[in-house]
């Protein structure tokens, strides 16, 4: 291979990147351009954007009650079963808070 076939390699690779790069950064205009048209758009229908984000927080709300009905259920139930085995020290402190519960509930101050 001469000097001359390498410096016309060289000058394609230089060619093609370029093209490369314009193309990317037109696609990139033009993600840009649409993000900024859907915002536009999401603007001008006030009643849209209000419904969406009225789902939102709604969708939001129920995943965290169901989440923490989920969470609670399981610390419940590591509860009773550690209740259940007998501890010395995990029974009488669950025994402390059956006893803090019944006071509040029958209305006595701790």
């Amino acid at each position: 291979m001469t000097t001359t076939e390498n410096h016309e390699d060289l000058n394609g690779v230089r060619h093609s990147l370029d093209a490369l790069e314009k193309r990317l950064e037109t696609l990139t205009a033009q993600m840009e351009r649409t993000q900024i048209a859907d915002y536009v758009q999401l603007l001008n229908r006030p009643f849209s954007l209000f419904w969406r984000n009225a789902l939102g927080g709604l969708s939001r709300g129920v995943g965290i009650a169901v989440g923490f009905t989920i969470f609670a259920s399981t610390i419940l139930y590591l509860l009773q079963v550690l209740g259940a085995l007998n501890l010395p020290i995990i029974g009488d402190y669950i025994a402390d808070i059956v006893r803090i519960v019944q006071h509040q509930l029958e209305g006595k101050t701790y």
